[in-house]
């Protein structure tokens, strides 16, 4: 009778937690630097859900070893919906690149939404005449172990992205591994690398469109919208999809219903026409996804990245 009584107790202060949160600030990780896709969703979003929900939504920056910092420091947080994290692909794949984390990635967090998906575009310096990516494979196979490709960082989704490139398409290219997508694209246009695939959008959609770099085809499973000419990747290796992504996640036992809280407020604000136009110029697609989406889309990306790291034996120590 107790425990029937505990159970329907829990069950009438549910909604009536979710209708008072939030009732003070909240805090918004972000476990990357100022600038990128995640760091970008958040000071978008943020001023968004304060104007929906009445309190403060203040980003936090907790930059450091490819996320891991921030990531470990959400885990920790009170589960009560005043901490939440938007964090971004190597999330899903950081368990699989170093020897040892303090956290889960399935059971110490609780997914809010999917927010955004990103292509990832392949990209080549002018300097090497090639248009598309027969011509560019053909030419790497000519000149093998001459070719470097850029990547954001040694954990990068860009290093991932390639090196899974690089297998399927049979070439030797050489990783030069970067602190940041910036100072890659800034060495990508000065030709001191020739080739990157990286998330879409921003610096390296700008360069393409100006002529300073040839975007010869996009990762994901159908042509970009924002880039309607190019052909998939999948078009010539089919099967091969990557994409480069953000999501909101929140510590694990926060309230169901904080989360589906913030998940709404979340949906309405993305359906929004000036938040869309925004995330056009990063050439992002919006997803908007249900909780329950997002936490088997991690599951499956975790289990992708996984089978690619182990058979190439990648690692972070």
């Amino acid at each position: 009778m107790r425990t029937a009584s505990i159970v329907l107790l829990a069950a009438l202060t549910c909604p009536l937690a979710a209708q008072e949160y939030p009732s003070k600030p909240v805090h918004v990780y972000v476990p990357s630097s100022p600038g990128g896709a995640s760091d970008i969703a958040a000071r978008l979003l943020s001023p968004k859900l304060s104007e929906a929900l009445g309190q403060p939504f203040v980003v936090e920056n907790r930059v450091a070893s490819g996320g891991i910092v921030g990531t470990a420091q959400l885990a920790k947080a009170p589960a009560d919906g005043y901490a939440i994290m938007m964090t971004f692909d190597t999330f899903a794949s950081n368990p699989h690149l170093y020897k040892e984390l303090s956290y889960d990635v399935v059971k110490d967090f609780a997914p809010i939404m999917l927010l955004v998906r990103y292509p990832q575009i392949l990209v080549v310096h002018p300097s090497l005449g090639v248009k598309t990516v027969p011509e560019f494979v053909a030419y790497a196979k000519k000149n093998p172990g001459k070719l470097n490709y850029g990547s954001a960082g040694p954990a990068s989704s860009s290093r991932l992205a390639f090196e899974l490139f690089r297998d399927a398409a049979g070439i030797q290219v050489d990783a030069v591994h970067y602190k940041g997508g910036g100072p890659a694209i800034n060495d990508l246009v000065a030709g001191t690398v020739q080739v990157m695939l990286i998330q879409a959008g921003g610096a390296i959609g700008q360069n393409v469109k100006s002529g300073k770099l040839v975007g010869l085809a996009t990762s994901g499973r159908q042509r970009s919208p924002h880039f309607p000419d190019l052909p998939t990747i999948g078009d010539f290796y089919p099967g091969f999809e990557t994409t480069s992504w953000v999501g909101a996640i929140a510590p694990a036992g926060t309230p169901p219903a904080v989360v589906e809280r913030l998940n709404g407020t979340l949906a309405k604000i993305l359906s929004a026409p000036d938040v869309k136009a925004r995330f056009d110029l990063q050439s992002a697609e919006i997803v908007a996804s249900t909780p329950e989406q997002f936490g088997e889309f991690i599951k499956s990306e975790s289990a992708k990245w996984g089978k690619v790291i182990r058979e190439k034996d990648i690692r972070i120590d």
